[in-house]
């Protein structure tokens, strides 16, 4: 054979073999065990790919079936959507690899082709197509499927929770913005209400009725009030920029507070669905590893200018030694610390939910005291204006009876906002700030 005849040999076993590999490798194996060859999907085919993972996944359905607890335009949904809309969304990346592993991973029961190119001297060119089909494996092939559908599991949940915490952390932004800009107001009106006290001071100074240090004090109480003022409103500037650079679209007309109502018991902790997940991947990466060390039996065939012919072979990937036995000890191991580490995040989800619920409740408590306790300053104040007015008491008994009153309106606040945050994060915690099917 001549070397154009050779080269022709060779262009045509590649060209073959490409052909081949082409038509096989975007299909995907039906119940009939036949092979699809389309090029792409549709986006109904995509559809229902996708039902058909779902079903197959109770882990991936879980996610999809979960509704966000956030009301339908309430101010809180109205801050999610801008800012989910914004969403760079890198964890989506990964699950679409994952996903694409996957569909490699479901064609591995098919027969390898591929070209096998020689050089026996400087003027010949052997060239053959190899046909390889794995006759036993010991699991691994199956194990390499469990694994790459695993591997999506967890893709999911990381998707699932890189969206939750982004919510979280917009809504957190949103509760200082709207903490400071309610914390602005009633700021507003103290120093409204202590320049009025310190006009009065100050005509009394002036009639020699009180002495000049209260006139300090009140004046130097303005200052506290001023800077405090000055505090209130850089906050919220600075937790609405934040905020806005998250969003699609300003958020700065968005107000008020939202109640979410939410349980414990609602939905399982994303961080025990990541570590069943996991459990599962590695479970089949164990599977593989102990299919390494064990002989598998494979049928192949050569078809070119060396001759054709069909043979089988029996190998394995690794051989056999003084240590293999610890590690088929290692590897049963790693099979058991799997299941370990799913109780281990279940454990550690009940008490981070347990914290949260205790804090939900003694927070409700707090709230509710605090409103009591700054019903009870203001009743107070009123008493000694009354008092005041009617010259029982001094304008620095009435100033001081005011500064309690205002410090109850201030800590009413915090609480209020620290209940609704706490609440926020259980429903980050269980992965209820976002609907399932939308991401």
């Amino acid at each position: 054979m001549g070397r154009q005849e050779k080269a022709r040999t060779w262009l045509a076993g590649c060209v073959a073999s490409l052909a081949l590999a082409g038509c096989m490798s975007p299909g995907t194996r039906e119940d009939d065990g036949t092979v699809t060859r389309f090029l792409s999907k549709s986006p109904d085919a995509q559809a229902v790919a996708r039902q058909k993972e779902a079903a197959n996944s109770p882990i991936i359905t879980e996610l999809q079936g979960r509704a966000s607890v956030l009301p339908a335009g309430s101010s809180f949904a109205r801050v999610a959507g801008p800012v989910l809309q914004a969403n760079s969304r890198a964890a989506e990346s990964d699950l679409k690899s994952a996903r694409l592993r996957a569909s490699a991973a479901n064609k591995n029961w098919l027969p390898s082709i591929g070209p096998n190119i020689s050089l026996t001297s400087l003027s010949d060119i052997v060239a053959q197509i190899i046909v390889e089909q794995v006759l036993f494996d010991n699991g691994r092939k199956k194990a390499e499927r469990a694994f790459a559908k695993a591997d999506v599991e967890v893709a999911a949940v990381n998707l699932a929770d890189d969206t939750n915490d982004r919510v979280l952390t917009a809504l957190s932004l949103y509760l200082d913005a709207t903490e400071a800009r309610e914390r602005v107001v009633l700021e507003q009106r103290t120093l409204k209400d202590m320049q009025q006290f310190e006009w009065i001071m100050n005509e009394r100074v002036k009639g020699g009725v009180s002495d000049m240090s209260d006139l300090h004090v009140i004046r130097a109480k303005l200052s506290e009030i001023q800077a405090t003022l000055a505090a209130q409103n850089e906050a919220a500037s600075t937790a609405l920029a934040e905020l806005n650079a998250m969003s699609t679209e300003p958020l700065n007309d968005v107000q008020g507070l939202t109640r979410v109502s939410v349980s414990t018991l609602d939905a399982a902790p994303l961080d025990v669905l990541l570590a069943d997940a996991e459990k599962e991947r590695d479970i089949a990466q164990a599977t593989m590893d102990r299919a390494g060390f064990l002989p598998g039996v494979t049928a192949g065939g050569t078809l070119g200018d060396g001759g054709s012919g069909i043979g089988v072979n029996v190998t394995s990937d690794q051989l056999l030694g003084v240590g293999t036995g610890a590690s088929f000890k290692a590897i049963e191991a790693e099979k058991e610390a799997a299941a370990r580490r799913v109780a281990q995040a279940q454990e550690d989800a009940n008490r981070a939910l347990a914290r949260l619920d205790q804090r939900v409740s003694a927070l409700s408590r707090q709230v509710g005291e605090a409103a009591g306790l700054t019903a009870q300053a203001k009743a107070n104040l009123d008493l000694f204006q009354q008092q005041y007015d009617a010259g029982q008491r001094q304008v620095m008994d009435v100033v001081g009876v005011y500064e309690t009153f205002a410090a109850r309106q201030t800590a009413e606040v915090g609480l209020k906002y620290e209940l609704a945050l706490t609440r926020l994060e259980i429903a980050r915690t269980l992965g209820l700030l976002a609907d399932g099917s939308q991401i």
